[in-house]
């Protein structure tokens, strides 16, 4: 016997980057306030997953800019990275109920995505020196705010890599 199902609805999730039109009405039908993150998530780890949800409980809504692959290349992680294409990383994200859209961006920085975005705060982990980061500045240039939050010790997609190879 054979199913047939339909896609998934957390497909839906994801917004892919040829259609700009497509972005703006899902932006406009997004609860504020938006949260914004962005990142490789090239293994799925739980600092992911924990990180992913107390960005979401920032706001009404988060949303997530995917380093695409040759945006990720750029990032000097290893030739072999990124180790899952870009729609594989997107899928198992939309799978999350913390995220509310993906969509992707080429360059080294989100800075082009967030000023179509605009959103009320920018979310990074606390690895990173958020006050430092182009994209604050960008973000409060509109009247948004930056933060970071609290590292999870003991995840790291580079560690998980190294250990799978040793």
């Amino acid at each position: 016997m054979s199913l047939h199902l339909s896609p998934p609805a957390f497909l839906n999730k994801i917004c892919l980057r040829a259609d700009p039109a497509d972005l703006a009405a899902r932006l406009a039908a997004l609860p504020r306030p938006m949260v914004f993150t962005n990142g490789v998530f090239d293994i799925l780890h739980p600092g992911h997953v924990r990180y992913l949800a107390q960005a979401r409980a920032l706001g009404a809504s988060l949303v997530m800019g995917l380093n695409s692959d040759a945006s990720a290349r750029l990032l000097g992680k290893g030739p072999d990275r990124p180790l899952n294409r870009e729609l594989d990383r997107a899928c198992v994200l939309a799978a999350l109920e913390s995220l509310s859209l993906i969509t992707f961006f080429d360059e080294r920085t989100p800075c082009a995505l967030l000023e179509i975005l605009r959103p009320d705060l920018y979310v990074k982990g606390g690895d990173y020196d958020i006050e430092s980061l182009e994209e604050t500045r960008l973000v409060r240039s509109w009247g948004g705010d930056a933060c970071a939050i609290a590292f999870v010790d003991g995840y790291s997609t580079t560690s998980l890599v190294q250990r799978i190879r040793t």
